[in-house]
């Protein structure tokens, strides 16, 4: 297999099976009788692998991502699925830290090339049984699973996990999960099952009484994550990370309770070496010093206010480069834009990218100091040009944005 055939054959599976990064609600398939189809045709590659599950609006990616670094330091081989990717499609699917093989992925679209033409699938539930079958002819101890879209409906839910979690719950895609709190609870709590036991990680009480309902109907123990008092602190920064590690916790002593020991050791390493142990980035990553240059993935209304009030507590002048996707409700961001800083707005380089002049009324309201790029390079490289040694740069609004600024820098700064 060369390089060419490799991306000739992931560029095949992103033009078959639309995709929710390009085409947005078209490629959502909600429902798992597609999965379903899909997994029987692979032999269930699912039901051969130990499974933990983990749902919610924020923090999925950095939950999912510090239990497998706890885990590793305990000796176990982690399967992770994570989703997008920020620069190669590999890193959705990893093993110990180490993204999927790529021959391993050209030899997959083959066979997926082969599958009966009343199957259909989306192009998440592509690389769900794709990560399935990696996992399973890895023979991992473990495959930590983070749910794609919701829960009740999302294709991974097909697993029979160990535990679940649901980190919190947030208002995104609300034009499929629904227009209140509440409704999208409801979605997030579809990944309970029957005597599993689940994690709930948030603290509003509306929330926390819908998923413990849930919970309680399918018999399946509710641990809330909230009650966990911890110093323990992890190499993911961000303030929002303490939230997350209390559920790494909680998931991690129920784990203890069907006699898969980890110690406190094993925890304590694994929360500081999340960036050795796993390649996680784009959560609060300091990519620079010189100037501090952050960047963060958050990219809807509650991950920005977590993300803009970090800033907000750090004394400098802040140069930001913000991009945003088309189903994001520009108004809600201009109320929670950091003070003291200039802005740089441009527009992803992909499909669904937004592009600033389509809403440079609202950044004329907001009244800021602000300019417009074609590119998020574009962008950044105008930021570093006007920033001092004293100031610094915050890259972000979208998962996209911060890939496609890693893809072009990453190398660079290495």
């Amino acid at each position: 297999m060369t390089t060419e055939q490799y991306q000739e054959s992931v560029d095949w599976l992103f033009v078959q099976a639309p995709n929710y990064q390009i085409d947005g609600l078209k490629a959502y398939k909600p429902g798992l009788a597609n999965i379903t189809r899909l997994c029987a045709f692979f032999g269930n590659p699912q039901e051969k692998i130990k499974c933990i599950h983990i749902g919610g609006t924020n923090g999925k990616g950095s939950t999912s991502n510090m239990l497998a670094s706890v885990l590793q330091e305990a000796g176990y081989k982690v399967g992770l699925y994570n989703s997008p990717h920020l620069i190669d499609f590999t890193e959705r699917i990893k093993v110990n830290g180490k993204n999927c093989n790529k021959e391993f992925v050209y030899n997959f679209i083959q066979k997926l090339k082969t599958l009966p033409e009343d199957i259909l699938p989306s192009f998440f539930e592509f690389t769900t049984i794709m990560a399935f079958e990696y996992f399973y002819q890895q023979k991992v101890d473990f495959a930590i699973i983070e749910v794609g879209l919701g829960g009740r409906l999302d294709s991974t839910n097909i697993i029979k996990p160990l535990v679940a979690a649901i980190t919190n719950v947030q208002l995104d895609h609300q034009n499929i999960l629904g227009n209140t709190i509440e409704e999208i609870a409801a979605e997030k709590a579809g990944i309970i099952k029957n005597n599993i036991p689940v994690i709930s990680g948030d603290e509003n009480n509306s929330v926390k009484s819908i998923i413990r309902e849930k919970a309680d109907r399918e018999n399946a123990p509710f641990i809330d994550a909230t009650m966990i008092q911890s110093d323990l602190i992890s190499d993911l920064k961000g303030n929002y990370q303490k939230k997350n590690i209390r559920v790494v916790l909680a998931l991690i002593e129920e784990l203890k309770k069907i006699n898969i020991p980890v110690s406190e050791e094993n925890i304590e390493k694994g929360l500081l070496n999340v960036h050795h142990n796993t390649g996680f980035i784009g959560r609060w990553f300091e990519f620079s010093k010189d100037p501090l240059t952050i960047c963060d993935t958050g990219h809807n209304q509650a991950g920005l206010e977590y993300v803009f009030s970090q800033l907000n507590s750090i004394e400098r002048h802040k140069h930001i480069v913000l991009g945003f996707v088309n189903d994001k409700k520009i108004d809600e961001v201009m109320t929670l834009l950091p003070e003291n800083s200039e802005f740089y707005f441009a527009k992803p380089s992909i499909n669904r990218g937004r592009h600033p002049e389509d809403y440079e009324n609202l950044l004329q309201e907001a009244k800021i100091s602000y300019k417009i790029f074609n590119s998020v390079q574009e962008a950044y490289l105008s930021a570093k040009e006007h920033c001092t040694k004293e100031e610094m740069i915050f890259i972000g609004g979208s998962n996209f944005v911060v890939g496609e600024f890693l893809e072009k820098n990453l190398e660079i700064s290495e």
